[in-house]
């Protein structure tokens, strides 16, 4: 028995159909997202912190950051001399005290968890 069929078949799709479809799917994967425009940047914004980071991996890296100032500046505050040596050493200061109140936050958000 012998059956007729077409060869290549007919397309079953109307190719406006077909276009508009493989249009979507490029755009998909090779145009790249516009961000919203509720969630753009201010210009110049070079770092964000992102949401949903709790208070004590905030607080603790605040404390890492203050100790790798304290420890730049000290190594600088101790290779100069004369009024900007007491610069670097005001600044020394107001890093270790920055460190110590942040130190104190990270402790009381450890007795409150």
């Amino acid at each position: 028995m012998h059956k007729v069929t077409p060869n290549p078949p007919e397309p079953e799709t109307d190719p406006k159909k077909l276009q508009e479809a493989t249009d979507r799917a490029l755009d998909y994967y090779l145009k790249p997202k516009q961000p919203n425009p509720e969630e753009k940047q201010p210009p110049g914004q070079l770092f964000i912190v992102v949401d949903g980071i709790d208070t004590e991996s905030l607080l603790a890296n605040l404390s890492e950051n203050l100790a790798s100032a304290d420890a730049m500046i000290s190594d600088l505050a101790f290779d100069l001399k004369g009024s900007r040596r007491h610069v670097a050493l005001g600044i020394l200061q107001l890093i270790e005290l920055s460190g110590m109140l942040a130190n104190r936050v990270l402790d009381n958000v450890n007795t409150q968890s």
